[in-house]
């Protein structure tokens, strides 16, 4: 599908701190970017490699992830639009602090790190919207954290799996997220997380086919989650 900047324009209006621009406003700012399509599994930018930009997902899904010395994957967030990221090497031209990865087929908005300064400099409510951005991310991450430090794997498999399922009311696609894949999202291997799976299964809290992870009892896992 092909868009046009008023298509654009319209879809960066959701980013919440775009609303109090005008159409025209929001028309230049689309316009002092760059769009571009990203096909399923294309790397977007890689981890501290130098400043990519800022960016805004306004069509499909993107991974952020990490990899250890060791080549262990953890996918640190999986977004959707539409929303910005990677905003802090953007803002401190610093490093890429995450790999980028379009886990679907994307569009996406980009600018420079020179490029983002100026539009500041001429829409202020840009700064505000960062910010906001950035401390919600921190919440994000201090929740990740304190999964990694206190949660056995069970445990955030369980809460991964209550996420998926949007809080066991839908099945999960395993053709959409295989085990290698929820495992990263849960920084572990899929060798640990394939174990708390059918611990999950041999305790009656899911059912699970090569196809799809059915929830079969909510409070029981909420609390495995817990």
């Amino acid at each position: 599908m092909n868009f046009g900047v008023e298509d654009l324009a319209a879809r960066m209006r959701a980013v919440e701190h775009f609303r109090r621009l005008s159409d025209e406003e929001v028309a230049g700012i689309v316009l002092a970017g760059e769009i571009r399509r990203r096909g399923r599994d294309e790397i977007i930018f890689v981890e501290d490699e130098p400043c990519a930009g800022l960016f805004v997902l306004l069509d499909g899904q993107v991974e952020l992830r990490k990899h250890s010395a060791g080549g262990q994957l953890s996918i640190v967030s999986v977004i959707e639009p539409v929303i910005m990221f990677n905003e802090v090497p953007a803002l401190d031209d610093g490093p890429n602090v995450v790999t980028a990865v379009s886990s679907q087929e994307s569009l996406i908005w980009r600018i420079d790190a020179e490029g983002l300064r100026f539009l500041i400099l001429r829409y202020p409510t840009l700064a505000l919207g960062l910010l906001h951005i950035m401390a919600a991310r921190n919440r994000v991450l201090t929740a990740h954290f304190e999964d990694l430090s206190f949660r056995p794997v069970a445990a955030r498999v369980a809460k991964l799996l209550l996420r998926l399922s949007a809080d066991g009311g839908a099945v999960i696609d395993r053709r959409q997220y295989p085990n290698h894949r929820m495992a990263a999202m849960v920084s572990t291997v899929p060798e640990a997380f394939s174990r708390a799976l059918r611990l999950l299964r041999q305790e009656g809290a899911i059912a699970s086919t090569e196809r799809v992870i059915t929830i079969v009892n909510r409070d029981q896992l909420r609390c495995f989650a817990r």
